[in-house]
């Protein structure tokens, strides 16, 4: 048994989660993160004032898997969480 870990966008939490049901997958635990990557965070502008801030929202999805479903769980997950743009991660 292996658990995967993967930080991935907000409002790509629920295609995962659709995706990873499809492939076979029932249990999984979703939470709310914090961090920042090699972008460092963001700035906004919000009703003319900018803002930044250091950490982005992200959500961590965590599933326990069997040895041999690993490889093609992860492969899952890369190919609904991309966007092709900064933040995708590897």
């Amino acid at each position: 048994m292996q658990l995967i870990s993967a930080i991935v966008r907000p409002r790509k939490a629920a295609e995962i989660c659709n995706a990873v049901q499809a492939f076979g997958f029932q249990g999984m635990t979703i939470t709310d993160a914090l961090g920042f990557g090699k972008q460092r965070g963001h700035s906004e502008i919000y009703r003319g004032v900018e803002t930044s801030s250091q950490f982005q929202h992200q959500s961590r999805i965590d599933i326990v898997s069997h040895d041999d479903d690993v490889r093609d769980l992860v492969e899952v997950i890369c190919k609904v969480a991309a966007t092709g743009r900064d933040g995708d991660g590897k």
